[in-house]
């Protein structure tokens, strides 16, 4: 378990004039606690939002954060869950008490009850003492579960309980211990599909899913390459003792047109190894070791300029789409559309019938056969 209270991190970086580059308007940036510890961690330590589509997603967070309501992440590994997460923390109410970062693949079936709720002294073998679990850590600030998806079905039925009722039970307890929590979730997989399958309940998905937050790819925000790479310019050449670290131009254009799977954390690394090779202060693109597997990528054609319109960018997307044989491919676009209106309204069906221009009824039929929905509901 991973307990922070100190605030996230917003400032603009290191030194007021960057050594790395001529001058440039210093993006907003979010950084983890102690981020020099992390160092073997794939998560991503910085995160910037130069680009137009990362300032949306800042601005959304700010919209959301002063609420207390239930937040769920999505977005790859290295996007900065953990980041926008914090700074969900930060900016509301609960930002002087505790934040509680934890991973819910980290362990065990049988270990993850007692993490996640705590248990009494004897409880099992090997409690030698009474226990509080994450929620109790983190009561009157905010708990992050990372990789929710990860939660076996049957702690999954517990956690919806604690969200209901507000209150824990200990293993090996029969005394309700009542918490003040808010539920940042994070996820790198779609749950829908994961309900779907059967693998996560969707009573729960409702329940986490009252606030969406989707991060886009670093290859999605072209804008906050440079920035991040000049971030960890800065922040390498001061550990390592470095003087005056630059970019040249053929070093910018290779950073640029990479697409970067790894995301920000590929880039960090990238970075890191770039400096430990480079001789006399100027970062060339010979330094800049990218993987095999990062050169045989290509950016797909489908991925779409970002000086589109959206109806340009609709138009792009069908002509892929209608390269790949589908037998029913009208239906499959109207699902898509009538799915993605639903969760633009934050799944009220009614906002999004009215949103789309036809009724309730239809709308709802499509997401019942589509298994967005319960028909029960």
């Amino acid at each position: 378990m991973t307990a922070f209270t100190r605030p996230l991190a917003v400032l603009p970086p290191a030194d007021a004039s960057p050594a790395s580059d001529e001058d440039w308007d210093a993006p907003t940036l979010l950084t983890l606690p102690n981020p020099r510890k992390l160092t073997t961690s794939i998560r991503a330590t910085a995160q910037v939002f130069q680009d137009p589509r990362s300032a949306a997603l800042l601005e959304r967070v700010r919209m959301v954060a002063p609420s207390d309501a239930n937040v769920l992440i999505i977005g790859e590994t290295g996007t900065g869950k953990e980041l926008i997460a914090r700074h969900v923390h930060d900016l509301s109410r609960r930002s002087s008490r505790p934040f509680v970062a934890v991973n819910c693949g980290a362990f065990s079936e049988s270990l993850v009850e007692s993490e996640l709720f705590g248990h009494e002294k004897g409880a099992f073998t090997g409690a030698f003492s009474a226990k509080s679990g994450w929620f109790e850590a983190a009561n009157g600030g905010t708990l992050f579960l990372d990789e929710i998806g990860d939660l076996p079905l049957s702690i999954q039925v517990k956690l919806l309980r604690v969200l209901q009722e507000r209150e824990v039970v200990r293993l090996g307890s029969r005394k309700s211990v009542p918490i003040d929590v808010r539920v940042v979730a994070a996820t790198n997989v779609r749950l829908q599909d994961a309900v779907a399958a059967g693998n996560f309940r969707e009573d729960l998905f409702y329940r986490l899913h009252v606030v969406h937050l989707a991060l886009p790819t670093l290859r999605e925000r072209p804008g906050d390459i440079l920035p991040l790479a000049r971030h960890f310019i800065e922040e390498y050449r001061q550990r390592l003792g470095y003087g005056s670290v630059r970019l040249d131009a053929s070093a910018e254009q290779k950073l640029s047109e990479h697409t970067w799977p790894g995301n920000i954390r590929e880039l960090e690394n990238v970075i890191h190894h770039a400096l430990l090779i480079c001789p006399h202060g100027v970062l060339g693109a010979e330094h800049l070791h990218l993987s095999s597997l990062n050169i045989q990528r290509r950016p797909a054609e489908s991925e779409v300029s970002a000086h589109a319109t959206p109806q340009q960018a609709l138009e792009t997307v069908l002509r892929e789409l209608f390269n790949e044989p589908h037998e029913q491919m009208f239906e499959l676009i109207e699902d898509t559309v009538m799915r993605t209106a639903f969760e633009f309204c934050h799944r009220n069906q009614v906002q999004a019938a009215r949103l789309l221009g036809i009724s309730r009824n239809i709308l709802r039929s499509r997401l019942i056969k589509s298994r967005e929905i319960s028909a029960l509901k």
